[in-house]
């Protein structure tokens, strides 16, 4: 997968404000805001950045985090997980493998099958519904 590279000024031309802070500068939105946190609509979640597919609704799921989470994303490829140690706890970050767009963290306290949660923030996704 060739990787999408812009400038600040491209993306920042591209994305809202609070876009560009969540998915260029590794910001996150408050919980229980998100516009996808309850949406049960169907289809794929892509990244508003690049359009890239990034998690199915059928691997979505209620976690009470507060942001919408899913069991796992639509390819290995799709995204990519990074070691964050950030505000002095060790986490995942999750990136998308595409344009390296922030979109949450990966937690291993989901559900079967995988035992995963990715923890996304709903400003990084666009769904289209199938």
């Amino acid at each position: 997968m060739s990787k999408i590279e812009k400038t600040d000024e491209q993306w920042k031309e591209l994305l809202t404000d609070e876009q560009y802070r969540v998915c260029r500068q590794k910001g996150t939105e408050r919980a229980f805001s998100g516009k996808y946190y309850h949406d049960a609509s169907h289809g794929t979640f892509n990244c508003v950045c690049c359009n890239s597919p990034l998690f199915s609704s059928e691997a979505k799921f209620d976690s009470g985090s507060g942001w919408p989470s899913f069991f796992e994303p639509v390819s290995s490829a799709t995204v990519t997980e990074i070691v964050d140690n950030s505000l002095a706890m060790k986490r995942t970050e999750v990136v998308c493998s595409h344009c390296d767009a922030h979109l949450g963290h990966v937690f291993e306290d989901g559900p079967a099958p995988t035992g995963l949660r990715y923890c996304i923030n709903s400003v990084c996704l666009s769904l289209v519904n199938n």
